[in-house]
């Protein structure tokens, strides 16, 4: 899932040359970089964190707002897009787990149980070089 958000960038007011990075879609998701380019990549990192919270909670992604639908009240501020590839951040950073039932034929049951092999296991290391490999089978 790739998504994109307005960010407002706003410097440090100690003139450091530093951004206060602000997700304005994304309630208190604000972070701070030493320069534009690394308040930008903080920014990337902390929404993609939001969204990922959010969708771990079974929540969805919230809707960004048009750039020009944002408002910039300092005058110093500059107004970007951050993208986020959501794919790739929770193949990377994601814990939550869901709980899946499946249906083998009973031959294959008792052969995996005697075998000692956890179907959780199995099954999410499958799925998971299924998803490195880019396999998927569009409908």
């Amino acid at each position: 899932m790739k998504l994109a958000y307005p960010v407002i960038l706003t410097p440090y007011e100690d003139n450091s040359g530093g951004f206060v990075a602000e997700v304005p879609d994304l309630p208190g998701c604000v972070t701070g970089g030493s320069n534009l380019a690394d308040a930008l990549i903080m920014a990337e990192d902390a929404a993609s964190g939001w969204v990922l919270t959010e969708l771990e909670s079974g929540k969805a992604a919230p809707k960004a707002s048009d750039i020009s639908d944002i408002v910039v009240e300092n005058p110093n501020s500059k107004l970007s897009m951050v993208a986020l590839d959501m794919d790739s951040y929770a193949a990377k950073y994601g814990s939550q787990s869901v709980r899946k039932n499946v249906t083998v034929p009973a031959w294959l049951d008792t052969w995996a149980q005697k075998a000692g092999i956890s179907y959780s296991g199995t099954l999410r290391d499958a799925l998971e070089a299924l998803y490195a490999k880019g396999a998927v089978n569009k409908a």
